[in-house]
């Protein structure tokens, strides 16, 4: 899988023109499945991201975790993160998983999130969102996992 990690101060997800998902200082949290991803993958994931020291203790370092902080995740689907951008000038999107297997990680990568009590909300998969998001810092970190 891969994921863009995004500390936030809050941030939120809209559909329609109705917020869906929301959350105050945290992790927006972008994650793409791939081909060869598993549920396995999915909550490996999950866990590093949950240890992930990306939040500052009373000193100002980078010291604590999003489970550490209490902070909360939101997820957004986002398939373009395996965008091949290799030949020409429009990207293939032939490294994402297909849409059922990739739904089915990305809601599974959520719920290991909330399974670490970590307070989650959602994007829609596959629908046309809008995400904002103030970014904290800013922090920006990118992921890639190895099966």
């Amino acid at each position: 899988m891969r994921a863009l990690l995004q500390r936030v101060s809050h941030a939120n997800v809209t559909v329609e023109s109705k917020v869906i998902g929301e959350i105050d200082a945290g992790l927006l949290i972008l994650v793409c499945a791939m081909p060869e991803d598993t549920s396995h993958t999915a909550k490996a994931l999950a866990a590093k991201i949950g240890k992930l020291r990306l939040f500052k203790d009373d000193a100002g370092k980078m010291n604590l975790s999003l489970t550490q902080t209490g902070g909360s995740a939101l997820v957004v689907s986002q398939f373009t993160l395996a965008a091949d951008t290799s030949r020409g000038t429009r990207p293939g999107f032939s490294y994402a998983a297909k849409p059922d297997m990739a739904e089915t990680l990305y809601l599974h990568f959520a719920q290991c999130l909330a399974d670490l009590d970590i307070p989650v909300a959602t994007g829609q998969f596959g629908a046309d969102m809008s995400v904002t998001l103030a970014n904290d810092g800013p922090v920006t970190i990118w992921l890639d996992t190895e099966t």
